[in-house]
């Protein structure tokens, strides 16, 4: 049997195995191979008893922590009739703040273009009937100012101009309570600052907790692709528990699982490419928190009780909103752990450091499509001689082809003998037979890698490389990479050993078609690396194949 050809075949069925996997998941349908999408270190601290949100306490005592229920039914009154929206501008966002509430209802993103009309930007934070995607922040533990009272807008600049930041005062005052938030943006920035003061003004003592908290629908972001599933659902960082990503739908069922205590880590909103991250004030005890809020609307958040606050006193609190690309320098710097909102799959281990070498070739030659080209070159020199090795055996293996046929006719009807006389005939010419496998076994975990890096790094949304090519996270638009790579994959099939049986011979010429048809619909980096791939390939084993043809020693 021969193996390379057994190996060729696993890969193409895992190919189409992984598509069938992502278009699965695309359509709401368990995944073949990761049965829930929470991800943890360890497991969930409090799980064993029902939903981590049981462990949230009630309010019973001055400085209790309240339960998430209690922000519902802290805001049901109606809004104040008076609303007035405040725009504020920098060189990267375009932000609308509601003073009804303080609310953050509407983010543009200027430096990233929508997915479905290309001339827009993209708009992450809205408040529509076709999509709903706030910031909320307040109080609650008395009548006091939350995301539904009428807050009083300082005046002040909003915009950024010469300035590197832009800074937006809001008031509000209830039970007491005067509650000034204070957003502040900043130039290049996407994380802006929010800070709460709360001033007790009444005669008595105080104990509100300050919530923080993101809702959004359960839509998937438009645009995306039908052929792969990228996430679109909350998320939960803590030291303890980790990254944890969390599903809608368990969420609607209330059967949602997560850490529920921390003074550390934050909590986030994610869909493919983008990210908001709320991140409390550290080493401040918090309760954290999902909950369904309407029909297919949804928030997480935190609640960090403030202690009690005497007459006069004043407390404040500071907090981040990241809302923006999935940057990974930019997420390091932001908090720990946001950067696993990058996702990469089970080979984080290998996609993280293709990205970082990736990034480095990148500062130097400045595209993102050489990158490609460059990374493809420095994993063949790495692969190399263990490459060189396998060709030279495919090319022992083509010379001996004659005698394998001539076996493989003179003991057809003897299967046991047939494979004695094929060892023997290894031995004697010195062949590996896993020698010509042994590359491609190798290369598919950092083709997965790549795959992964690609799908998932804003970096590569809408990066040209040449030419037709504008966007190497999207598909060849006319198709030219995968057909090239056909070509260079019908030339490997011709330089390899031909199969003595006609009918796997038919097969192999067959495999380069169905291997493009598929990687029509791939990133077109990902075709790119794997078109430059066989290029260097094709030209390695054709100098090795002619010297080995010539008599010479390769």
């Amino acid at each position: 049997m021969d193996i390379k050809r057994t190996i060729l075949w696993v890969v193409f069925s895992m190919s189409l195995l992984i598509l069938w996997d992502n278009w699965m998941r695309y359509n709401g349908k368990p995944s073949m191979f990761s049965p829930s999408v929470t991800q943890q270190d360890k497991p969930v601290a409090g799980a064993a008893n029902g939903s981590a949100k049981t462990q949230v306490p009630q309010v019973s005592a001055p400085g209790a922590a309240p339960s998430p229920s209690e922000i519902a039914s802290a805001v049901a009154g109606p809004a104040p009739a008076k609303s007035e929206v405040v725009t504020v501008t920098t060189d990267v966002i375009r932000a609308q703040i509601d003073t009804a509430g303080g609310e953050l209802k509407y983010l543009e993103l200027l430096k990233h273009k929508d997915t479905v009309d290309p001339t827009k930007n993209l708009v992450l934070f809205n408040a529509t009937a076709q999509q709903t995607y706030l910031a909320q922040t307040g109080l609650i533990g008395g009548e006091f100012p939350n995301h539904k009272s009428a807050f009083m807008v300082q005046p002040g600049t909003r915009e950024l101009g010469a300035g590197n930041e832009v800074k937006l005062v809001l008031e509000s005052e209830a039970g007491g309570i005067k509650l000034i938030k204070t957003f502040t943006f900043k130039r290049g920035d996407y994380n802006i600052d929010i800070k709460h003061d709360i001033a007790n003004l009444s005669g008595a003592p105080i104990a509100p907790s300050l919530y923080l908290q993101l809702v959004r629908d359960g839509n998937k972001p438009g645009g995306e692709s039908k052929l792969y599933s990228t996430f679109t659902g909350p998320a939960v960082y803590t030291d303890a528990e980790k990254f944890q990503k969390l599903d809608f739908e368990k969420i609607e069922s209330g059967k949602d699982e997560h850490a529920t205590k921390a003074d550390n880590g934050w909590v986030a909103l994610i869909q493919h490419y983008f990210v908001s991250a709320l991140i409390p004030q550290q080493n401040v005890p918090r309760e954290i928190f999902t909950k369904k809020v309407d029909t297919n609307l949804y928030a997480i958040g935190t609640i960090q009780p403030l202690g009690t606050i005497a007459p006069g006193a004043t407390v404040s609190m500071d907090a981040h909103l990241y809302s923006g690309p999935q940057e990974t320098a930019a997420l390091e710097k932001v908090a720990p752990g946001l950067d696993l909102v990058k996702d990469y799959g089970w080979l984080t281990i290998i996609a993280k450091p293709i990205f970082w070498l990736m990034n480095q070739i990148h500062k130097v030659i400045g595209n993102w499509g050489w990158t490609i080209i460059a990374l493809t070159v420095l994993i063949k020199l790495a692969f190399f001689p263990l490459s060189a090795a396998s060709y030279r055996s495919m090319a022992k293996m083509k010379l001996v082809t004659p005698k394998m046929t001539a076996i493989r006719e003179r003991f057809k009807s003897e299967p046991q003998k047939m494979n004695q006389a094929m060892m023997e005939l290894y031995k004697t010419e010195k062949i590996n037979p896993l020698g010509g496998c042994l590359p491609i076994v190798v290369q598919i975990p950092v083709f997965i890698s790549l795959y992964w890096v690609l799908l998932a790094s804003v970096e590569m949304r809408n990066a040209p490389w040449l030419g037709w090519i504008h966007d190497l996270s999207a598909p060849d638009p006319f198709y030219i990479l995968p057909v090239v790579m056909a070509v260079s994959m019908f030339i490997q099939t011709k330089l390899n050993p031909k199969p003595p049986d006609p009918m796997q011979a038919k097969i192999m010429m067959f495999m380069p078609i169905a291997f493009s048809v598929m990687f029509f619909f791939f990133p077109a980096g990902l075709v790119l690396y794997w078109v430059v791939n066989n290029i260097l390939s094709i030209a390695q084993q054709w100098a090795i194949t002619s010297k080995m043809e010539g008599g010479k020693k390769a």
